[in-house]
């Protein structure tokens, strides 16, 4: 009998809201060079293993990123690589042993209709959060200067949603600038919890936690018929 491959059930729907915080909260990106670093890592992961990051930020000591990937199980193993990279990298140049990373990387499965945007304002907004900055723009390490300024950064993947902030170019950074500073409380509500997904309710169904992780259901094998 034939194979068949058994798609998950949230193919066009889900993306996820990844984030890694440093060990004990100490700074891990201190200068330009550990910010183009990790930067290229990313740009290198983005390619090998065919991602859309279409929101991203990188602040001293923790990374969130909104991506998008074609098989949900590999993100653990994507994942595992980016930290071990990035720490081989880190404690090479600063000489150091030990653990960099506080435990694993937080997983939120997210629904992209209705939410990709939010979470990716909620993901720019935290140099402005931290008080870096007055304008998301500002910020060197995110995505917002892609969508604001136009700045081919080689990471990010255009949001598939953001062609609806305007009939032209310009128009959509100007409106995607004032999108940024009209920041909603419920993303941080939202997007706060960060194992829990973030979705309607057929959304969430179509979900189950595996390894402590929410990972969307598959399809099983199509029944077979018996034939006389």
């Amino acid at each position: 009998m034939p194979t068949y491959a058994r798609k998950h059930q949230l193919k066009t729907s889900l993306i996820y809201h990844i984030y890694s915080r440093s060990n004990g909260r100490v700074p891990i990106f201190k200068d330009a060079e550990d910010f183009c670093c990790f930067t290229n890592l990313l740009k290198r992961y983005s390619v090998k293993f065919n991602l859309n990051i279409y929101h991203w930020v990188i602040m001293s000591n923790h990374y969130h990123l909104l991506l998008e990937l074609d098989e949900p199980e590999q993100i653990s193993k994507i994942m595992a690589g980016l930290s071990k990279a990035y720490s081989c990298y880190h404690n090479r140049r600063y000489s150091i042993t030990g653990f960099l990373w506080q435990g694993r990387f937080k997983l939120q499965p997210v629904q992209k209709e209705g939410y990709l945007v939010a979470c990716g304002r909620y993901i720019e907004r935290n140099p402005v959060r931290a008080r870096m900055i007055n304008e998301a723009y500002e910020y060197s390490y995110s995505s917002a200067r892609f969508y604001c300024l136009g700045e081919n950064d080689g990471i990010t993947a255009e949001s598939p949603v953001f062609s609806e902030f305007g009939t032209d170019l310009i128009c959509r950074r100007n409106v995607y600038k004032e999108f940024l500073r009209n920041f909603d409380d419920k993303d941080n509500k939202s997007f706060h919890n960060l194992e829990e997904p973030v979705g309607n309710k057929e959304f969430i169904r179509r979900l189950h936690k595996e390894n402590g992780r929410f990972v969307p259901r598959r399809r099983g094998r199509p029944s077979e018929r018996i034939l006389a």
